[in-house]
């Protein structure tokens, strides 16, 4: 076996590690194969054998081009939560099936990384972004993330600890027991089939956040407070009654299909057994690009 194969298979080693910190990085699944395709190629024309720990060398290799792509992202447009026609955009979501997820698609949405918690990442700048995702959720200490940023490690552990504060306050922890999520999930669905608003504001926090990405064909919307929420899910009741449970980025949630076809999908995040985000992906050409084979398989 040549040297350059022999670094390929090394590569190939951390690839799903690789895919999970760009994933988190970018929020788009093509985005993270772009990153990671990026990354193999820096590796193939360097010289590591003086490397001691290829895994953190290439973990910060593609912090480093996540930040670019951030960066360049960034100075498309102002909000990073909205596509230039002002729509709301939903990261992207990993859909499948109730009978669990495969290796690969576990270690992408390990840690709880719900869509709730992409789209606060979404708000934060490239930098807080890089410093936050390496340490917080891959533990790369502040020395080693510092260089990439072009900071000191003092400053660079502000950066995270900044992000750290944004991100507790927006995207609370959801509920680790899966079985009730998905009773309140199911609860949520009866209640909007039957237009029973009463229920439906019991199941949603106060403070609820309802988000829906309909792409450049439907309107996009944020709504807030049960209320409001409850509300709007009566009017798309037709939605819940095509639904079928699914695991969006491992936590449960709902598809729903018309004529087989994927016309909307709800991704929940439950805190406490009450709904405190609601990410709802409508846009038929991401819709149609999902990966849904496992998850209608099921």
């Amino acid at each position: 076996m040549s040297e350059q194969d022999t670094l390929g298979r090394r590569f190939e080693e951390h690839r799903p590690h690789l895919r999970a910190v760009a994933y988190r990085m970018l929020g788009s699944l093509s985005e993270a194969e772009d990153a990671v395709q990026e990354a193999w190629l820096r590796l193939s024309r360097s010289d590591v054998s003086a490397v001691a720990n290829l895994g953190a060398w290439l973990t910060t290799v593609v912090g480093r081009v996540c930040l670019d792509m951030l960066r360049s992202r960034t100075a498309r447009r102002e909000d990073p939560l909205y596509d230039q026609d002002g729509s709301f955009r939903m990261p992207d979501p990993v859909v499948t099936g109730l009978a669990g997820i495969d290796p690969e698609s576990e270690v992408l949405v390990a840690d709880s990384v719900g869509i709730a918690l992409l789209v606060v990442l979404e708000t934060l700048s490239p930098a807080e972004r890089l410093a936050f995702v390496l340490h917080d959720l891959f533990a790369v200490p502040f020395d080693e993330i510092a260089p990439v940023l072009g900071r000191t490690a003092a400053s660079t552990r502000q950066l995270a600890s900044r992000a750290r504060r944004r991100v507790e306050g927006a995207a609370p922890a959801p509920d680790p027991d899966l079985a009730r999520t998905r009773e309140v999930v199911d609860a949520f669905l009866t209640a909007a089939r039957g237009g029973d608003l009463d229920a439906l504001v019991d199941l949603l926090d106060p403070d609820v956040v309802a988000r829906s990405d309909g792409g450049a064909l439907r309107p996009s919307s944020i709504r807030r407070g049960a209320t409001d929420v409850a509300s709007n899910a009566i009017t798309f009741a037709r939605f819940a009654a095509a639904a079928v449970p699914v695991l969006v980025n491992g936590i449960p949630g709902a598809l729903a299909l018309a004529d087989g076809k994927p016309v909307s999908l709800m991704a929940f995040t439950v805190r406490g057994g009450r709904i405190v985000a609601l990410d709802i992906l409508a846009d038929p050409r991401r819709l149609a690009l999902l990966d849904l084979g496992p998850a209608l398989d099921d």
